[in-house]
């Protein structure tokens, strides 16, 4: 029977696994074990912003060079129905859990309990929407803002979200009613207004393909126009390519892709047509919706990160809309959500792939996985370093995978299995000398989740 120990990365030992501290927090008081779990948890790694986008790659870096990989929360609702006090504590939790980005709307439509106004009952704007901003409202809303950039997380800020088909969950039909050059001078506004946080990006759009293309264009020129240095994304309808639709936009920067249905292929095929600039999976179905368990979010994000993503943003209903009006049905509150399954399976995630040279990672496309073998619904994706020296794959349900290690050349390779629900490898690496051609076994047991999904790693050494 094989052992299994905690990720012997250098940053990690001694650590204790998220399940230890699942355990703790259902047998003590949320207070309490809140404070036991920001103080055992403080692992996201440090960046400097602003951020930039260079060309021919396909994730971020910061203001020294180093390689940001996107792990991030989607916080909709925090600027409009959260307390600052609120907002702290969900922003402490998230980045003492390894988050390292957030997203959210900067005005909200309709998810929050006082929408448009936010919990102190400041709207957004003193009469008609986009005309005169409430200093009342901005100023709140730059406070949660100022607590992101003390703790060092990317805000990913949305303007003006759209709303899907451009209906009453967004501000589409308020923006066609002002104009572009009324929607310019928001821009223009927001960016002045927060011109001293480098630690936003800017996103455009929102669950819409807009048939006036002018109105978003108008909001992001008047940002580019006061902080040409900011970068801005876009979030599309689903499953729209962002560069396709949006080709052209001299004020779009970073690429996403937004799908419910198979996240790898959806990534790989953005990966593969280009242009060659970063990209990241900006939303999967959400944690809590949808029949989404632990296992599924893991899958999402192994899959965006296997095809060439430079990282993914987690969802969690009720986190989304803190509790307040949501899409479906939520068991349990935003507090208790904090510490839910998939958002413990993406801080392992985190650790492993902080110890690894991520950047380096392309997907494999059939050179080192060649087959697998399981179940009926079994699923297996690989990435390689792209000089190899390690390679990841990320497997459900199989029983055995066939590799061709010719594909990774410098050196005999080991192999370790990882249980990425709890952070803990198997105690035996296994050699991987002889025929380049192996068949692998997976383990036949479920991992510590219950679930048969595990993390294959292949190096020259642990």
């Amino acid at each position: 029977m094989k052992r299994y120990l905690p990720y012997p990365g250098r940053r990690l030992q001694g650590i204790w696994t998220v399940y230890q501290a699942r355990r703790v927090f259902m047998q003590v008081s949320v207070g309490s074990c809140l404070l036991f779990f920001l103080t055992a948890f403080a692992l996201a790694q440090e960046f400097e912003f602003p951020l930039r986008a260079p060309e021919g790659t396909h994730h971020l870096e910061d203001s020294q060079g180093r390689p940001f990989l996107i792990s991030g929360d989607s916080a909709w609702s925090l600027i409009a129905d959260l307390s600052l006090s609120d907002a702290v504590l969900y922003l402490e939790t998230r980045k003492r859990q390894g988050f390292n980005t957030i997203l959210t709307s900067l005005i909200e439509h309709k998810f929050a309990r006082n929408a448009p106004a936010n919990s102190s009952g400041d709207a957004p704007f003193l009469g008609t929407a986009f005309e005169t901003p409430n200093e009342a409202y901005f100023e709140k809303a730059e406070a949660i803002i100022k607590a992101a950039s003390r703790r060092n997380l990317l805000v990913l800020l949305y303007p003006a979200y759209l709303g899907a088909g451009g209906g009453p969950e967004g501000w589409y039909q308020e923006m066609v009613s002002a104009g572009p050059e009324k929607l310019k001078d928001y821009g223009r506004y927001v960016a002045r207004r927060f011109a001293a946080y480098p630690n936003i990006i800017w996103v455009q759009g929102g669950d819409y393909d807009p048939p006036d293309k002018a109105l978003v264009t108008a909001v992001a020129e008047g940002i580019a126009e006061v902080t040409p240095d900011a970068l801005q994304t876009v979030h599309t309808n689903r499953d729209t390519v962002s560069s396709v639709y949006w080709q052209g936009a001299d004020w779009l920067d970073i690429d996403t892709v937004y799908t419910y249905g198979d996240v790898a292929e959806a990534v790989l095929a953005r990966y593969r047509s280009g242009p060659q600039r970063p990209f990241f999976l900006l939303e999967g179905k959400y944690e809590g919706e949808h029949g989404v368990n632990e296992r599924e979010v893991r899958l999402i994000a192994y899959s965006a990160l296997l095809s060439g993503a430079g990282g993914q943003m987690f969802g969690n209903n009720p986190i989304w809309h803190f509790s307040a009006p949501g899409l479906q049905p939520a068991s349990e509150t935003w507090e208790q959500a904090l510490f839910s399954r998939g958002a413990q399976s993406l801080m392992q995630l985190g650790k492993l792939f902080a110890e690894l040279d991520w950047w380096k990672l392309v997907p494999d496309q059939g050179l080192l996985l060649k087959a697998a073998e399981g179940g009926e619904h079994h699923r297996a994706l690989a990435a390689r370093d792209t000089d190899g020296s390690f390679a990841m794959i990320y497997v459900i349900d199989a029983d055995n995978i066939t590799i061709d290690l010719g594909s990774l050349p410098g050196g005999e390779k080991l192999l370790r299995w990882y249980d990425p629900s709890s952070g803990v490898f198997a105690e035996d690496a296994e050699p991987l000398g002889g025929d380049p051609v192996k068949k692998v076994a997976v383990p036949d047991a479920t991992n510590s989740s219950g679930f048969r999904d595990w993390v294959a790693i292949l190096s020259n050494n642990f």
